[in-house]
């Protein structure tokens, strides 16, 4: 049987940006899916305070060039690469001057969150897949790690359902506690929307608080995975009320228990059939 393909999508990882809990886990956790034979991607923001020298990042040509709409206005995309040689990864990055190229991750120099964060995050959402399609690569789980990537399930089950390189994806979301976040807004929900993903569907997302945001990624997540104790509990409700199907792993290295979860979405060899 083949083995599954993981598409990781974060905001973070360890040594680029280290915020929270969430850079050592997408760190950590690839890695030890490679070296149990799955097959990786992992994708994230390339945000003005990651080091591009020191982290040795060059650009990608032929995955650059690509526009991407955010409110109705085209937002080049530049992809970059880094390697992590003692792990044998390959980390891709999504730049763009104008969301990206600050020093800042999510808020300004008094504190106060980037009044563009939803168009930021819309960006790097829509960005991911695009990227993912031009790899010319088909994941069969696509696990979300962070805030930042809440509108991927959205899209992947929606804009993006008949798509042959996300068709038979399953979405996994990992939650966390304790994430530097504050309102997004309702416009997040409405810029979202496009012509092949309606005001219906993004509805799920209300009023873009950090509950509500969760609430409409989880209501187009295959599975949550409850990766630490601080979880909020409305969110642990709206999954039970859903009956969407639950991971809670054995601590942070229960690579075993993530391992068998993501056995269960591997292709089916088309001569078994």
């Amino acid at each position: 049987m083949a083995k599954t393909k993981i598409l990781f999508v974060t905001h973070e990882m360890s040594p680029f940006l280290e915020i929270s809990k969430i850079s050592e886990i997408t760190r950590q956790l690839p890695q030890a899916m490679q070296e149990k034979g799955f097959e990786i991607r992992i994708l994230m923001p390339r945000f003005g305070n990651i080091n591009e020298r020191r982290n040795r990042l060059h650009e990608v040509i032929r995955l650059s060039g690509m526009n991407i709409v955010v409110d109705n206005n085209d937002n080049p995309l530049i992809i970059k690469v880094a390697s992590l040689p003692a792990a044998r990864m390959q980390v891709y990055f999504l730049d763009n001057e104008e969301y990206f190229q600050r020093k800042k991750v999510f808020r300004d120099d008094k504190g106060k969150f980037f009044e563009d964060n939803n168009e930021r995050s819309l960006f790097f959402c829509k960005g991911a897949l695009e990227t993912v399609k031009k790899l010319g690569w088909s994941p069969d789980v696509v696990h979300c790690h962070g805030w930042f990537a809440a509108m991927v399930p959205a899209y992947l089950k929606t804009a993006y359902k008949d798509d042959p390189t996300f068709k038979d994806a399953k979405v996994m979301y990992s939650l966390y506690g304790d994430e530097d976040f504050d309102s997004i807004g309702s416009k997040y929900a409405e810029m979202a929307t496009q012509e092949d993903m309606g005001a219906e569907e993004a509805a799920y997302y209300g009023d873009g608080s950090y509950v509500d945001l969760y609430k409409g990624a989880l209501s187009y997540t295959d599975v949550a995975v409850f990766a630490d104790d601080k979880v909020n509990p409305e969110l642990k409700a709206y999954v039970e009320e859903l009956g969407i199907r639950s991971f809670t792993p054995d601590g942070d290295k229960d690579y075993e228990g993530f391992s068998e979860v993501f056995d269960e979405y591997a292709p089916v060899d088309a001569e078994t059939v």
